[in-house]
């Protein structure tokens, strides 16, 4: 029994994912997805804001182009859009030859694009409605006041809209973390790279994917919380006030 025991334990001590190397793989995948993510979101809400602006213009050859983009990229699954961007860049006549081939032929940046027009796809058609829903009284005051064009969108149109998509885009964040998971098919350590790795190392497959999700999870609730807090701040005027 002793003998039983011993061995168990010495398995365990090998193949467990709790180990300082699994860790490393985990806490790199970590960081990798976060960085992916974060670029992501961060570089599609910028190319965002103009699309929107864009999508609501009353010039077709405008708006058309950006809804073409929205709908496609809205409508065609994001592990399809990764491939043919990563295994597609490949067939661009003479872009070997040039020093765009030095960034391209690395994953992570074909990964970031696909992951940016993606997000900046949703984002554009979540500001757009949030845009369009922008009560008409406050655009009437805003020209009342003399405002330009522009200076409207900035103080008036811009933040309010922000204000009502935020729920919305909260969801988004959330959407590009889970869907960040499939950037490990084109050979990126994320974090389910990590437990893809720690799998076929230590034939461990519930741990590994486990400890991912609960990773996740984590990453999940605090988006969350994040997300919850902000929308406090920026939406209190619209609680009604306590008797």
């Amino acid at each position: 029994m002793e003998a039983l025991i011993a061995n168990i334990t010495e398995l365990l001590s090998d193949n467990t994912i709790f180990n300082m190397q699994t860790l490393g793989y985990y806490g790199q995948g970590l960081a990798t997805t976060v960085q992916l993510v974060f670029l992501a979101l961060v570089i599609g809400l910028v190319l965002a804001v103009p699309l929107a602006i864009g999508r609501g213009s009353k010039r077709k050859w405008i708006k058309l182009p950006i809804f073409f983009y929205t709908y496609v990229f809205r409508g065609t699954p994001l592990l399809v859009q990764l491939y043919l961007i990563y295994y597609g860049v490949v067939f661009v006549e003479g872009i070997q030859d040039t020093w765009l081939w030095l960034i391209l032929e690395k994953p992570f940046y074909p990964a970031l694009i696909a992951f940016t027009l993606n997000t900046a796809a949703y984002t554009t058609e979540i500001f757009h409605g949030a845009i369009k829903a922008t009560p008409r009284g406050e655009i009437e005051a805003a020209r009342a006041y003399g405002m330009s064009w522009g200076l409207m969108m900035r103080r008036i149109v811009l933040p309010s809209a922000f204000r009502r998509a935020l729920p919305s885009y909260g969801n988004e964040v959330i959407f590009m973390l889970h869907a960040s998971a499939i950037a490990s098919v084109v050979t990126i350590m994320d974090l389910t790279g990590a437990a893809r790795f720690v799998y076929a190392r230590y034939y461990a497959p519930f741990e590994a994917f486990l400890f991912v999700a609960a990773i996740y999870l984590c990453l999940t609730f605090a988006i969350l919380f994040l997300f919850r807090f902000l929308e406090k701040r920026l939406l209190a005027h619209l609680k009604p006030a306590s008797q």
